[in-house]
């Protein structure tokens, strides 16, 4: 306790409150000075609560502060009986019940002041159901709680932004820099308005300017808006792609499958969703609900601090040292029946685990399987992005594979072949360098004996004219040919064509079908939903007019439990009254002395007749005073004038001192201690009359 009153001192001399306050002086002080500074405590936290409580009802005061500190979630030791106690105290200004108050309110100011300025827009008016049948009180009804949720969300951004570290100086330089910026940017346009102004038709050339970056803008639209469409429609042709794959698995599936076997499937597929319909999704939505209502239970509540939190510890691990007493004090027991029971409860318990566990387990291996089954219907696409071919299943793929192994053994065959025509090769690069050898040397003499015959060059322009008819001839062949090429080419183009046609026909066919049957769906779906919807608004208009009747009686039912406790304490003080009463008339008609003297009548007399002897006492001491007060008046007077005429006689004295010479001063001085004496046996003489006329013997 003297450390709780040594915290609470430190803290009231300290800023805001500087009430120079020791040990002593605050234990002593009264109990309406101790509720005045726990008010200035809770001014101090919020504002509103500034009131002198001289000037305040106390059950105005008591009301007003147990209000605040319920806001603040100030929970007083004890039970109920003790919360009646607390009131009690807070009313008469006990010391015990605002010591506590004021240790808790001090150690925590800044969270209370948070706490306070939150619940300030946070607590919610309830307005009575009848009331918010009318549209204009429901519809500001409606307006209050969406404004108080803008002011929750505000709220988290301005205390995000606080914890962020923004300060403010560096976003003043941000602005101060963008307002350069800015300044800077009006003088460039300045002067190049100037320098345009200077050109010739300037103002059709801006006018141009200003429709060509409009038209830039618009095309960039354009040009996003197209990406969008491309975007959409690769989603459409994979989506028509997962559903033609769907659609062969099935087939595929139904014709290898059996009747018996498809309807096994079936059955297993029918437990495995019911189970998970009837068992587990259930307990998921109702742990999911429980949790959501927790949520919204804890976002409802204002902010806790870290005091809070500790006493929340607290009471989890009171709670949880009681479950462990209840369950060693269950076990020493040990009742035979409750133990068999036990251990089917545990075996009931343990499938149950496992069954989820096998169903969950499956859950996740069909969201295994359905993954894969995307990976490889986009895995397909890219190949069949990449070279336009189809991945091989099944039959297929071997059909593939025997026909790779066939051409590995032709490819052996052909390469053996190629080693050969390779060995040929190098003999015939061998034989054709030696014969270009002996080329050049026959070339050589025959330029030799031409010159000797004087017919230089002969031989080179027949070898020219040989080589450009052949060249002609070569070019003749190749127009020809590809000439025949071109048409062959245009030919198979137009089978090709011919042949996807036919092909392409009957997937056609389906994708009509399929585009119709797609339409069908989506028509059913939009009825379908529309009804929900309706279905929907119903069950919600109805489930609010529920709410609000239940809100209704659920008033009702706390004013009538309002209305019975406050009968009861009229009754419970009425009978008291009547009590009282009773007594008082038995002790006034007894004929025992002493009984009479304890009745409540006699003592009033009694108190009445002391008040009145009281009271003549003092009108006879008034009258005395009233009579004396005029030569006391005129005695107060002649004491100023002697003051005054002994001052006078200082001041004489003084100036004499200062104007006559030593020897005079010797007169002077035994003239004026003769005067004084003379003066103060005078004064004597007039006190001693005072005293005769206003204190005889």
């Amino acid at each position: 306790m003297s450390d709780q009153i040594k915290f609470i001192v430190d803290n009231l001399n300290k800023e805001p409150f500087r009430k120079n306050y020791n040990l002593i002086t605050f234990d002593s002080l009264e109990p309406m000075q101790l509720l005045q500074i726990l008010n200035d405590v809770l001014a101090e936290i919020d504002p509103k609560q500034v009131v002198d409580i001289r000037e305040e009802m106390p059950e105005h005061t008591a009301k007003r502060m147990l209000s605040l500190l319920g806001i603040l979630k100030y929970k007083p030791p004890g039970n109920a009986t003790d919360m009646s106690t607390f009131r009690q105290g807070l009313v008469i200004g006990s010391k015990p019940v605002i010591y506590p108050v004021l240790h808790w309110l001090l150690q925590r100011t800044n969270e209370l002041k948070k706490r306070a300025y939150l619940a300030r827009f946070l607590i919610k008016l309830e307005v009575p159901s009848e009331f918010l049948q009318d549209e204009t009180v429901a519809d500001t009804n409606k307006q209050y709680e969406e404004l108080m949720e803008a002011f929750k969300t505000l709220h988290k951004e301005c205390e995000q932004l606080k914890t962020s570290g923004f300060s403010t100086a560096e976003i003043r330089r941000d602005i101060s820099a963008m307002e350069d910026e800015k300044d800077q940017l009006i003088k460039r346009v300045e002067r190049l308005k100037k320098r345009v102004e200077t050109v010739q038709n300037h103002q059709r050339m801006l006018k141009i300017a200003r429709q060509l970056r409009v038209e830039k803008e618009r095309e960039e639209f354009l040009a996003q808006q197209k990406q969008e469409q491309k975007n959409q429609l690769f989603h459409a042709v994979q989506r028509l792609q997962r559903v033609q794959n769907q659609l062969k698995s099935m087939r595929h599936t139904a014709a290898d499958a059996k009747p018996e076997s498809l309807m096994k499937r079936l059955e297993e597929e029918i437990k495995f969703n019911s189970y998970m319909v009837t068992e587990k999704f259930p307990k998921e939505l109702e742990s999911k609900k429980k949790e959501l209502h927790f949520l919204q239970k804890v976002v409802s509540e204002p902010a806790m601090g870290h005091s809070d939190l500790l006493e929340l510890e607290s009471n989890i691990n009171e709670i949880n040292t009681q479950i462990n007493q209840l369950i060693e004090k269950k076990m020493m027991r040990n009742e035979p029946i409750e133990g068999k029971l036990s251990l089917y409860r545990q075996q009931a318990s343990i499938i149950s685990r496992k069954k989820e566990a096998k169903a969950e387990e499956l859950q996740e291996a069909k969201e295994k399987l359905a993954s894969l089954e995307r990976e490889v219907s986009v895995k397909t696409n890219q190949t069949r992005e990449f070279d336009g071919t189809e991945v091989l299943k099944g039959d297929e793929f071997k059909r593939y594979v025997s026909k790779l192994r066939s051409k590995s053994t032709v490819f052996k065959k052909k390469h053996q072949i190629i080693a050969e025509f390779k060995a040929e090769f190098g003999l015939l690069q061998r034989t054709e360098e030696l014969l270009k050898q002996r080329h050049e040397n026959i070339q050589h003499q025959l330029r030799t004996i031409e010159e000797k015959k004087g017919i230089s060059g002969y031989s080179y322009t027949q070898e020219e004219l040989e080589r450009v008819s052949a060249l002609k001839s070569e070019v003749d062949e190749m127009k020809g040919r590809t000439l025949d090429d071109m048409s062959e080419m245009v030919k198979k183009l137009n089978s090709l064509v011919s042949e996807k046609k036919s092909a392409l026909a009957p997937v056609i066919k389906e994708l009509r079908q399929l585009r119709q049957k797609c339409q069908e769906l989506t028509q059913e779906c939009d009825e379908k939903k529309s009804q929900y919807d309706s279905c929907a608004a119903g069950l919600e208009s109805n489930r609010s007019k529920l709410e609000q009747e239940v809100r209704g009686l659920r008033e009702e039912c706390l004013q009538e439990e309002s209305r019975y406790h406050y009968t009861n304490c009229m009754i419970k003080n009425l009978e008291v009254q009547l009590r009282r009463a009773t007594d008082e008339m038995k002790a006034y008609v007894s004929s025992d002395q002493q009984e009479k003297r304890k009745a409540i009548r006699q003592q009033y007399t009694k108190n009445i007749a002391e008040q009145e002897n009281l009271g003549k006492k003092l009108r006879e001491k008034q009258k005395a005073v009233r009579e004396s007060h005029g030569p006391n008046m005129k005695q107060a007077k002649m004491w100023r004038d002697f003051e005054q005429l002994m001052e006078c006689k200082k001041q004489c004295f003084l100036k004499q001192q200062s104007q006559t010479s030593i020897g005079q001063v010797q007169g002077v001085y035994q003239n004026g201690l003769r005067a004084l004496f003379k003066g103060l046996w005078n004064s004597n003489r007039i006190l001693r009359n005072y005293k005769m006329l206003h204190f005889p013997l």
